[in-house]
């Protein structure tokens, strides 16, 4: 549900919590994906020095909106499902999903040095009557699908995440994406806010919640939103994956009053951290809601779980911080 996934997180030296500015982008998600991001080193993740890079006005013009330029020279599209009024029952209290929480869908294409190439992933957001419409008009098109799942668990109205993939010309694979998004009820985008505009508050204490994680996030939408990457550099058919195209754990945090909030995002993990992190989320009273794969030709191969809590928000994000370190992480 990523949802965010966006700026790379920015380390907290000891008792500092740092304050992130970053580019304001369309939300996202994780899914929980929407808020995703993450960083590989820069020499991996380019396109070759002096190669043509993609023309990104032309793909933003066959997407039907703009990109957002991310870390690792990728571009992202992002298509929030803001027309879904999707509600989680939890015996703690039924919490109304924010887009920015987990119903962000998104598109990420990174040049391959050859002229318009790209390669693309993402991850778009389907109620199940939108589902066998959707993947029949991207297969027709040459967009795959990787992996079709849920993040959440109890949620009316069914929400269904299609996990994409895509190599070939960024200009039709955009053309491909818009026809199929437009088979949907997601809306169209709208103009980003002025740079110069307050970011709306938040009813949450976010340095605690930090400081507490050990990592730094962004407001987005009324969602705190955290990302951490994984150290390892990721290959997908032999070709360098940048971690800001979804290869980041996402903790998305909305707030639900008194200091409380509801958590939901994916650890993305390596086969042998898969059963630590789910102790660890388990002994700190965090629900496990899926577990799955979002590539099919990943290199190491990669797991994605999908967690759901509601409660103190500095408890749970202690609790998140426990999974972390259960995981490979680079250094705070």
């Amino acid at each position: 549900m990523r949802i965010l996934r966006s700026i790379p997180p920015i380390p907290l030296a000891s008792g500092v919590v740092t304050t992130v500015f970053g580019a304001l982008f369309v939300a996202v998600t994780i899914g929980c994906q929407s808020a995703r991001s993450t960083t590989t080193p820069p020499s991996a993740a380019r396109t070759a020095p002096g190669s043509p890079a993609p023309d990104w006005k032309a793909v933003d013009a066959a997407m039907g909106r703009p990109g957002v330029a991310q870390p690792g020279d990728v571009q992202r599209y992002n298509f929030p499902r803001g027309d879904l009024h999707v509600v989680v029952s939890d015996q703690s209290g039924d919490v109304t999903l924010r887009p920015t929480m987990a119903l962000g869908g998104w598109i990420a294409m990174h040049g391959t040095g050859a002229g318009n190439s790209v390669m693309a992933m993402g991850d778009i957001v389907l109620t199940e009557s939108e589902l066998p419409a959707v993947m029949s008009r991207l297969q027709q098109g040459g967009v795959e699908q990787t992996a079709v799942h849920h993040h959440v668990m109890r949620e009316t109205p069914r929400v269904l995440y299609m996990h994409v993939s895509a190599h070939g010309d960024a200009v039709k694979i955009a053309e491909t994406v818009r026809s199929a998004i437009a088979l949907t009820n997601a809306p169209a985008t709208t103009p980003a806010p002025s740079s110069s505009a307050a970011a709306p508050g938040i009813d949450l204490d976010t340095s605690s919640v930090a400081t507490a994680l050990g990592y730094t996030g962004r407001t987005n939408g009324g969602v705190y939103q955290v990302s951490t990457p994984r150290p390892e550099t990721i290959r997908e058919r032999g070709m360098v994956v940048p971690g800001s195209m979804g290869l980041g754990t996402a903790m998305n945090f909305q707030p639900t009053g008194g200091g409380r909030a509801a958590i939901t995002g994916d650890f993305v993990l390596l086969a042998t951290e898969v059963n630590p992190v789910i102790r660890a989320l388990r002994g700190a009273g965090i629900e496990v809601t899926s577990l799955h794969n979002h590539m099919l030709n990943d290199e190491p191969r990669l797991f994605f779980m999908h967690f759901w809590a509601i409660g103190d928000a500095v408890v749970l994000a202690r609790g998140l911080r426990s999974a972390l370190d259960s995981t490979a992480q680079r250094a705070r």
